[in-house]
């Protein structure tokens, strides 16, 4: 679990596919001599478990699933990450509930600059963005963002950034059309399928009549 703060913007060393595991170097000089092998690091906002450990660097290996939902795969040597260690029980959480686990990818439409902040606007698929509410949080390349709008019809979506964000982060860097990791809300997913239990299920065993006395009775909800 972590927070969507991020605490380093290290480079990548090396991305070496494999088979069915891919795997990165990442130059990290602030986090790594924390690190030990089997910890979690969300790497541009995906939960990469810690394999190896160099003098100022780490190792994680990334499984094919990740490599098709995130836009890990597409890195190359230098290119900068922003990076963030696991929340430890008790620690402050200063950002919001995020898990590590990329739904899916969105690319940014405009980023209009306000003072010395900046608002950003983003495509990415409708479904994703029924799970973005405005004033909640989304989780962008393992940032954590307060969102101004959100319109699932369009599939878009903006959230505005401080100067701070701007500066720690590689999100100021950010191009026209550039893809980006996208995290929606968890809360949010619970809640939407708690509402929509046909989503997704085989027919034989959906509830036909959505939320009922009798299928709380039966789910053991009272």
């Amino acid at each position: 679990m972590f927070t969507g703060l991020v605490e380093e913007v290290g480079n990548v060393l090396k991305l070496v596919p494999g088979t069915d595991v891919t795997t990165l170097e990442i130059r990290a000089p602030g986090i790594s001599p924390s690190l030990s092998r089997g910890q979690s690091v969300a790497v541009m906002g995906a939960c990469l478990t810690v394999v190896g450990l160099g003098r100022d660097s780490f190792i994680a290996e990334i499984m094919e699933e990740t490599l098709r939902k995130t836009k890990l795969g597409r890195l190359k040597p230098w290119d900068p990450v922003n990076l963030e260690r696991a929340l430890a029980l008790g620690d402050r959480l200063d950002g919001h509930l995020v898990t590590g686990h990329i739904d899916g990818l969105c690319s940014l439409v405009s980023a209009e600059g306000r003072g010395r902040t900046r608002r950003m606007s983003f495509n990415a698929e409708s479904g994703l963005v029924l799970l973005i509410v405005p004033k909640g949080s989304v989780a962008l390349d393992g940032v954590s963002l307060t969102v101004i709008e959100s319109e699932p019809s369009r599939g878009h979506f903006s959230v505005g950034l401080i100067p701070e964000t701007l500066r720690q982060t590689t999100l100021g860097k950010l191009v026209e059309k550039e893809t980006v990791n996208l995290e929606t809300d968890l809360i949010a997913k619970y809640v939407r399928r708690f509402l929509s239990p046909n989503e997704r299920l085989p027919q034989e065993t959906a509830p036909r009549d959505g939320i009922t006395w009798e299928t709380l009775q039966q789910g053991g909800w009272v």
